[in-house]
């Protein structure tokens, strides 16, 4: 039998193995002249593990224990050898068939280290779902019910897991250096992003770290009212903290303008993270939304000043609980009535005073220190102090959840113009004044809209939804359909809720042309495209049992062709694919990264790991770690296999500890004692002697009769 290549004979001979059910590997060569003259392949349990060598200075130099691995290999002489004479062709000159072990069945061979390995898709697939937070294992379960088992996967759960592994080990130090390097690509192609970077003084590790994502165009659209910033915490392996700037799209929905990774909270981190914000957008906004954090405060003040800062209503309410104890907290019409001041923006300042103050004296509050410090910052986070803010009811917290709720619930106009019922009407020409009652609005739900009927149509109301919001108040709909106001007049339409207010040619102003060589993208492109064609042939032809067999057959004869174009041409090394994964590719020389990892960082909100112990635990920790008692001398710090008095080198009045009761047993030479003790405990002869001591020196200690 003759072979093109060697790769060709060794495909040949793995094939067999398969079938016949053991693995095989590459073995030794011969060389003459620079040509192959002569080459092994072998069975994979081919000759014996090498004996390890005691050697003490190695011991010396590698502290750590290394594992007793088994060893596969037995000593099997099956081989195949092949001979050439030109280096071109390849002829089989020797085959040993005989194993000395048994075969593996053919429903474990998938489990052999030989036919266990990831193809470039899976490997792409395991990278992929790992950047939407998808382990290995669970992208391993995923694949093996989309092949229909585990067998048709090709690989284990340990070689997904150790693929990542190898990812991150490729990545190592130069993780910094990737991420800005690619964001840096990026932002060639998107003029819409800016990248700020600070590195520490002393080691060049990455400090601080902005990315702001937005155009100016798009804020001055949406006019920057509102952003929230708050901190998150545990987010990435180096325990940096992510800084996110959210604000508020046309469609009243959260967009991230920018985000900053800083390695400490202090305030300089703080004011270089706002200054960036400045330095992209150029303009400030007119309310910051934050936590009570107080570097926050202070770097706001001195890179904001123009901004007015509120704080968060999630974050002070959630405290109230605890400061007014478990009684108040309880209390249903205590909550009902804070609620009501509270969380309402549609009474005045001097109503939200008047009514806290009642209800701090109806429930005794009024020394609580916590209480008074809030109603002193009542006009940094109380609602109705934002009446007359422009947009004030986008965003009171820095999750938006309520808020974001509250605004859809303004909305609703058809069903709720229901609920209102005029009852005044005074008329001060050229405006009218409708007095008008709604059932569901706060208080006594009194309410005066001021409307002036003509060509310029003017409508204001006293609840203030349009000016806080932007959208007009079902009171405001209720007066227009009672004058019969067909259109609703341009000017409450604001053009920050319309779909206009981002540009469709807004892509067309920035550079977005990719390199045309490219040949990864293109190559994934085209690996799309096929398999989304054979998805759509799957499913077509799913009913269709014979073009499906067609099909098959087919895509099995391209199998075959690739398979001898993979024996001529090398497959790509690991590092190569990792770099194509990553989209980045690992310097070749060993020069140190330009960006170095962040190190030792440690932050005041990141909680610590450290598992958090109930008071048993504590006391048991207290009293110490329970040490072993001996069966035979019942001491401390031993156990029977290590006895020294059954050994016979020490005898029990030695082994004696104070404060303890032992059983005094006599051991001698004679090697049956041990049955005629046995025998008497069975029959409850023979008499037990025990030692006096002093309970009071050992009160909890507890012990058993024997």
């Amino acid at each position: 039998m003759e072979f093109s290549s060697i790769e060709q004979a060794y495909v040949f001979y793995q094939t067999y193995a398969k079938k016949a059910g053991f693995s095989a590997r590459k073995g030794g060569e011969h060389h003459t002249g620079g040509i192959i003259k002569t080459k092994y392949f072998v069975c994979s349990k081919e000759r014996h593990k090498p004996l390890a060598f005691d050697d003490p200075f190695r011991k010396l130099s590698k502290p750590y224990k290394s594992r007793n691995r088994p060893t596969i290999r037995t000593g099997c002489k099956a081989q195949i050898k092949l001979c050439s004479t030109d280096g071109v062709l390849y002829k089989v000159d020797k085959f040993v068939q005989e194993h000395n072990h048994s075969f593996v069945c053919p429903k474990d061979m998938h489990l052999l280290p030989a036919y266990r390995h990831l193809s470039e898709t899976q490997e792409e697939i395991i990278w992929e779902l790992g950047t939407l937070n998808l382990g290995p294992v669970k992208t391993f379960n995923i694949m093996r019910q989309r092949y229909g088992g585990f067998e048709n996967v090709g690989a284990t759960k340990d070689d997904c897991k150790n693929f990542r592994a190898r990812i991150h080990s490729y990545i190592g130090e130069y993780d910094a250096d990737m991420v800005i390097n690619r964001l840096t690509d990026q932002s060639s192609l998107w003029l819409i992003i800016h990248l700020f970077i600070q590195l520490m003084k002393t080691n060049d590790c990455l400090a601080c770290f902005g990315l702001m994502v937005c155009a100016n165009v798009i804020t001055m659209c949406l006019e920057m009212s509102y952003i929230s910033f708050d901190a998150t915490f545990k987010t990435n392996k180096y325990n940096m903290v992510f800084v996110p700037f959210t604000g508020i799209d046309n469609h009243c929905r959260n967009a991230t303008l920018g985000a900053g990774l800083l390695s400490s909270e202090s305030i300089e981190s703080y004011k270089w993270l706002l200054q960036s914000f400045l330095d992209s957008f150029g303009k400030q906004t007119k309310v910051v939304v934050t936590d009570q954090d107080p570097t926050m405060k202070q770097a706001i003040e001195a890179v904001f000043d123009k901004s007015r800062h509120r704080l968060c209503m999630w974050h002070i309410m959630k405290k109230v609980a605890v400061k007014v104890g478990y009684e108040l907290c309880n209390n249903e019409d205590f909550k009902r009535r804070m609620c009501d001041i509270v969380w309402t923006d549609s009474i005045t300042p001097k109503t939200f005073e008047t009514e806290w103050k009642l209800i701090m004296i109806e429930f005794d509050l009024t020394e609580n220190k916590w209480i008074d410090d809030m109603f002193g910052m009542r006009s940094s986070w109380i609602p109705a102090f934002y009446r007359h803010e422009p947009m004030s009811g986008l965003m009171r917290t820095t999750s938006r959840s309520e808020s974001e709720n509250h605004f859809f619930c303004q909305a609703e106009l058809y069903g709720t113009m229901s609920e209102c019922l005029p009852m005044e009407t005074k008329i001060e020409d050229p405006f009218m004044k409708i007095s008008m009652k709604d059932w569901k609005a706060h208080g006594d739900g009194l309410l005066e809209v001021c409307f002036k009927k003509g060509e310029d149509v003017i409508a204001s109301c006293s609840c203030r939804r349009f000016e806080q919001y932007g959208l007009l108040c079902k009171h405001i709909y209720f007066v227009f359909k009672m004058f019969k106001v067909k259109e609703i007049p341009i000017k409450y339409v604001m053009r920050r809720w319309t779909k206009d207010v981002v540009p469709n040619d807004l892509n067309n102003t920035y550079d977005l042309k990719v390199d045309d060589n490219d040949r990864n993208k293109k190559s994934k492109e085209v690996a799309y495209e096929i398999m989304q064609t054979g998805e759509y042939l799957i499913g077509y032809l799913m009913s269709d049992f014979d073009n499906l067999l067609v099909v098959k057959d087919r895509m099995r004869e391209m199998k075959v062709m690739v398979d001898e174009l993979r024996i001529t041409k090398l497959i790509d090394p690991k590092f190569d694919r990792y770099s194509r994964l990553i989209g980045y590719e690992k310097p070749d020389t060993d020069a140190p990264p330009t960006v170095r990892v962040p190190t030792g960082i440690r932050n005041k909100g990141r909680g610590s790991h450290k598992q958090i112990k109930s008071k048993k635990e504590q006391i048991i920790n207290l009293k110490g770690k329970r040490s072993r008692t001996c069966s035979v001398c019942n001491g401390k710090g031993h156990d029977i296999r290590t006895c020294k008095v059954l050994k016979g080198e020490a005898s029990v009045t030695d082994k004696k500890g104070k404060g303890k009761k032992r059983r005094v047993v006599q051991l001698d030479t004679d090697p049956g004692l041990l049955d005629e003790e046995d025998e008497e405990a069975e029959t409850g002869e023979g008499d037990e002697e025990y030692d006096d001591i002093d309970e009071a020196d050992d009160s909890d200690s507890n012990w058993e009769e024997v």
